[in-house]
């Protein structure tokens, strides 16, 4: 499953407390092939490609080939890759 995870720009903020850190962590432990999106990471009004396919601008988001969202808080997204349960709708 290919997807996109659009997160900050800051990537080399590499702490356990970090949302976008944290759940591209869990895409990796779980093998998960996907590309980074860059999103500005302030202020959140920059974020439009973000709002424009999710309808926020929290991230991260991740995004299906079909085009469908995902996007909660960070704990539940990490629960739900670590389940193998990404792919499900919820």
């Amino acid at each position: 499953m290919a997807v996109k995870l659009h997160r900050c720009s800051f990537m080399f903020l590499k702490i356990a407390k970090h949302p976008c850190h944290t759940v591209q962590a869990a895409l990796d432990e779980q093998g998960i092939e996907y590309e980074v999106v860059k999103a500005p990471a302030l202020p959140r009004g920059r974020r439009k490609d973000v709002e424009r396919i999710s309808g926020q601008t929290m991230l991260p988001v991740i995004e299906f080939e079909d085009g469908t969202v995902y996007r909660a808080e960070s704990a539940e997204m990490i629960k739900r890759i670590s389940a193998g349960e990404l792919g499900t709708t919820a």
